[in-house]
This record gives C-alpha cells, structure tokens and sequence, in this order.
C-alpha cells in the first residue's frame, strides 16, 4: 500500500508583508500612548452637570461670625430622683405623674417584713447596751457617794474619839486604863485610815470624770444608732423632698422594688434650661461661661453655659445652657429652639458661604470656576473655622474666586466639571 506524505505549503509574499506591516503599527500605537502620557499626563476624569442643578458661591473677604447653631431642648432646670433607700412591696401609690405634690408628702407606701424583723433584733441589742452604760453610769455616781460617807464617817470618829479621850484626861485613875487605851487605838487607826481613804475617793473620782464623758459619747451613739434603725422603717414611706411636679412614675401596687431602684423624678419650680447636642469638631473650643443666643416669640435671650458633658456619641457632645434673666414664661418642657453659641469675636478673614460639599470632601478640596465659569477644576483648600453660614478659608483659594458648594454626590474621584447652561 502506497502512502502520501503532507506537503507543506508555502505562505505568500504579500501575507508576511501584512503582517509586519499590523506588528508596526500596532508597536507605534502603544509607543504613542506612552508617550502621550508621559508628555501630557493622564487624561482628566470630566463630567457634565446642568448649571441649575449646582450652587455658586463667591470667596470674599469679610467679617467671619465664630458661632455654632444649636438646635436645644427645653428641660427642667433642677430635677430629683427619688431612689427606694429599702426594697420592699408595693402597697399603695398615693400619686400619679403629672401630679403637684408639696414638700413631705407621702408618694408611696412599702412593706418589708423581713426588714421589720431585723429592726426589732437590732433596737433590742441597742437597748441593751444603752441599758448596760446607763446601770454603770449609776454604779459610778453610787461608788462617789460611798466613798465620799467612808471619808465623812472617818471625820466624824476621829473627832468623837477625841472628844472622848478629852473627857476622860480628868478621869485618870477613875477608870480602867484599858478603856482609854482602846478609845486611842481606834483614834490613831481612823488618823491613818483618813489619808488612805481620802486619796482613794480622789482617785477615783479622777477617773469617774473621766469615764463620764466617754459614757455620755456612747450613749448619745447608740440613741442615735436606735433612731437610724428604727428610721429605717420610716424609709418604707416615700415621701417627696420638696415641693414640685412627679414628671415620672412607673410603678404597680404588688411590685416587689430593690434598694437602689428608681421610683420617681420631681420638677421642682426652679425653671427650665436649654440642653443641646453638639458637633464633636467643636469640644476643644466650648466651656463653661460662653454666652449664646436664642429667640423666643421675636424676643432675643441670653444664654450662658454651665456644663460641657465631654462623653461623646455619635459624633455629639451635650452642653447645657442656662438662661441669663430667668427662664421666659411660656415655655414648655420638651420644646425644641435654634439658639446660638458665641465661640469668640467677629474677625476679618477670607470666607465663603457653607455648603454641602463639606460633608464629601471633609474640606479638603473643593471645584472652583473658570474664568467663564463654564468648567470647574478640582483644588486641594485648607480651611479653618466654620458655623452654619460661613467657612473660613486658610489656603488654596483667593478672594474673588467662584466654587461650586453645592453636594458632591458621585464626584469624590471627578477632576473636572463642565456646566451645561
């Protein structure tokens, strides 16, 4: 069987030639491309946007106003909370919120069975040690008394034996000397027992006096340590601290409460204060004593703040504001006014008006015009302060020059803006 080889065939002239001439072109196209960029830089990302759907501002200079707007809530100026000094369960509410309730004035009422039992085993141990101090008291002021008729009864036989031994100085030989010789024994033993006793009542008495006021310093603890005790179960009778209003009451006749366990809050007619959160930019330049502003019914007031809370959340701090002249009337708690922080003095700088463009670029850049104002290029900026109207500009901008501060939606990566009228 014969077999046939493949024959290879041959590629024409005029392919090869093609295709060096594709090779070149293709190479001088990417050599192009190179040197495009390397001579021009990369092409700038453009977008087209209707004038009417951006905001022009112009950069001047002028008077920068250092304020922070406020948006503040009424509250109470003072309030009280009543905690439950003794657990126990509820057995009668006397009061609602909302109610108007006058300084001791029972809210509500409490048992604790076991808090009684434990009263009635501690006053009987105070008793009993109030007892004990008082009986040696007793026996101390007894002890002053024998003593003193030990010494006195001493006087008196030292002074009738000789008296007796006088009598009997005209009797000698009358009467058997023995007889004056017992009537001189006893004399001379009551002359050396009178030093001996008298030292012993001084003594004594040394330290009688001062036990006394160690006894009476006891004694005045434990009565007090009674009326603690058995305060304890006047605690079980909530009553109100001052005159005011219950703004808050949660509770349920059956409840069993823990000590330490809220049970109410009372407004006392103190007046109200304006409570604010505030932006975090703003913690290292607000403090106690700044003055704000707030307008009631057309009416300006001035407000001074007494508190910074540094705890932040949110990316918000609390300040508290009180009013300078009393609160105004009218006033409800709850409600809600724009007021005003003053952070320092008006001063003449370069501005431009706020926007909301600050909120995509942080102020760090932002697209100022042309000069025909048909296409905005992007521009690293430095600003400073800000309030709710203005920024202040510290670098990249002249005054004279117009920016778009408008929102940045979809613009974070554009290099350049082109308005379309």
């Amino acid at each position: 069987m014969n077999y046939v080889m493949d024959t290879p065939l041959a590629v024409p002239w005029w392919r090869k030639r093609r295709a060096t001439q594709i090779g070149i072109a293709l190479g001088l196209a990417v050599l192009a491309t190179i040197a495009l960029r390397v001579f021009v830089g990369a092409a700038e990302r453009t977008v087209r946007i209707p004038l009417a759907n951006v905001t022009i501002a112009t950069v001047t200079h002028s008077a920068f106003h250092d304020y922070v707007a406020l948006r503040a809530t009424v509250v109470p100026l003072d309030t009280i909370y009543l905690d439950a000094s003794e657990g126990g369960r509820v057995e009668r509410i006397l009061v609602q919120a909302g109610d108007t309730v006058e300084k001791g004035q029972t809210l509500v009422e409490l048992s604790n069975t076991e808090l009684e039992l434990d009263v009635l085993e501690r006053e009987g141990r105070l008793i009993e040690s109030i007892t004990q101090l008082q009986s040696y008291q007793t026996q101390l002021e007894q002890n002053r008394i024998a003593n003193s008729k030990a010494l006195e009864q001493i006087d008196y036989d030292i002074v009738r034996l000789r008296r007796s031994l006088g009598r009997r100085a005209r009797l000698v030989g009358l009467e058997p000397a023995e007889t004056r010789d017992n009537i001189q024994d006893e004399l001379d033993h009551d002359l050396k027992l009178q030093p001996m006793q008298a030292a012993s009542n001084q003594k004594q008495e040394e330290l009688r006096v001062q036990q006394l006021p160690q006894i009476q310093s006891q004694l005045q603890k434990l009565q007090e340590d009674l009326k603690i005790t058995h305060g304890k179960l006047d605690n079980l009778t909530v009553r109100a601290p001052l005159a005011g209003r219950v703004t808050s009451m949660d509770l349920k006749v059956g409840q069993s409460r823990n000590r330490g366990e809220r049970f109410a809050e009372i407004t006392p007619d103190t007046g109200d204060k304006l409570s604010a959160a505030v932006d975090e930019y703003y913690l290292q330049q607000v403090h106690a004593g700044q003055i704000a502003t707030v307008e009631i019914g057309a009416i300006p007031h001035s407000l001074e703040v007494t508190r910074v809370y540094p705890q932040v959340k949110d990316g918000m701090f609390t300040v508290d504001l009180a009013f300078a002249e009393g609160t105004p009337k009218g006033l409800l708690p709850g409600q809600t006014l724009q007021a005003r922080l003053s952070l320092g003095a008006d001063t003449q700088t370069l501005t431009m008006p706020s926007g909301a463009f600050l909120e995509r670029t942080g102020g760090d850049w932002i697209f100022v015009l042309g000069p025909d104002g048909s296409v905005a290029h992007r521009r690293t900026i430095k600003l400073g302060r800000r309030n709710a109207d203005q920024v202040e500009i510290l670098g990249g901008l002249s005054a004279g020059e117009k920016v778009l501060t408008s929102d940045y939606s979809g613009l974070e990566r554009i290099d350049r803006v082109e308005l379309e009228r």
